[in-house]
């Protein structure tokens, strides 16, 4: 009998229950308005994006090609958490199986760790159209610029691998009720009945690297534009140098602030309930507020939807 239970404590659960992002009963209607708005507009506005910059010709250039994948990576991951949380909203059984929870965790984190290189390579671009500007198609070619997607993607995956793989490793001795709304390892670990010192050791290690690199890369970047824009003479100049990075800023702000907050501590000693309203910012607010910022600040995303828009509505005329 021993030998029984023992096996049954090592093993994992068949499924979790989710707690969801409140535990009030009356905010969950006015959630379920607020995340299935905010799922729609940010699945309209990232697909929006995405078909400007490889319908229009004039948003071929790397700077677009690095958008369209910042966009799709926006979509999958409102997509990775939101309807799941539609569902459970409108259920009296908030539960998600095993084998999906792990799924949603590997998608999640290699989606994640994509993104910090994505809005690297975003930052390099940038740093080579203000700096070095008459030598741009040389050092950034589109041919590079698609190489540095790959290995964004590359390394996001490896990431994703190893957090997983440790991750399914973990003794949870019966618990099954996860606090939050979806699947995260930070949440797993927190779960667990386990010794985690390996756990927590390896997710801040690879945060540290993949979040902390790419964001110096970034502030260095930025450090040679603002040099190189106080440089300009002329106020115009200036401002429209700033006008092109702001957008940039703004997304790397809201994706990095969040995810430094959550991933840099250890994940044994985090608050549920901030990490739950962490993890609800930058998993649905962000993605939904990315294109409007991009769209907002860049007169050539505008141009190209209104492009896109008039030769719609004109075949839609026929």
């Amino acid at each position: 009998m021993r030998g029984d239970n023992q096996s049954f404590l090592g093993d994992p659960p068949q499924e979790f229950i989710l707690l969801g992002v409140s535990d009030r009963p009356w905010l969950e209607l006015p959630l379920f308005v607020v995340l299935l708005v905010s799922y729609i507009l940010a699945m309209l506005g990232n697909i929006a994006i995405i078909l400007v910059s490889w319908l229009d010709p004039r948003l071929h250039s790397p700077m677009y090609i690095f958008l369209s994948h910042l966009s799709f990576l926006d979509l999958c991951y409102t997509t990775t958490t939101v309807p799941q949380m539609l569902v459970n909203m409108g259920s009296s059984r908030k539960t998600i199986s095993y084998s999906g929870c792990m799924v949603q965790c590997a998608i999640f984190h290699w989606l994640g760790c994509t993104e910090c290189i994505v809005l690297a390579a975003m930052a390099l671009d940038r740093y080579v159209a203000i700096c070095e500007p008459l030598r741009y198609a040389v050092i950034m070619p589109r041919p590079l610029s698609r190489q540095l997607v790959a290995v964004a993607w590359l390394s996001g995956f490896g990431n994703s691998l190893v957090q997983v793989v440790l991750t399914v490793q973990l003794r949870f001795c019966g618990r099954q009720v996860l606090n939050n709304f979806f699947c995260e390892v930070p949440a797993m670990i927190k779960l667990s009945c386990a010794d985690t010192a390996v756990n927590d050791a390896t997710l801040s290690a690879l945060v540290a690297f993949f979040v902390l690199v790419p964001l110096a890369l970034i502030l260095l970047s930025y450090g040679f534009i603002a040099r190189t824009v106080l440089r300009i003479q002329s106020s115009r100049g200036r401002h429209k140098a700033f006008g092109t990075c702001s957008s940039h800023l703004g997304v790397v702000s809201l994706f990095y602030l969040p995810a430094i907050y959550m991933y840099l501590q250890p994940p044994s000693s985090y608050s549920q309930e901030q990490g739950k309203f962490i993890s609800l910012f930058y998993s649905i607010i962000t993605p939904t507020l990315n294109p409007f910022i991009y769209t907002l600040r860049n007169k050539d995303v505008k141009g190209a939807l209104r492009r896109l828009l008039s030769r719609t509505w004109r075949f839609c005329r026929r």
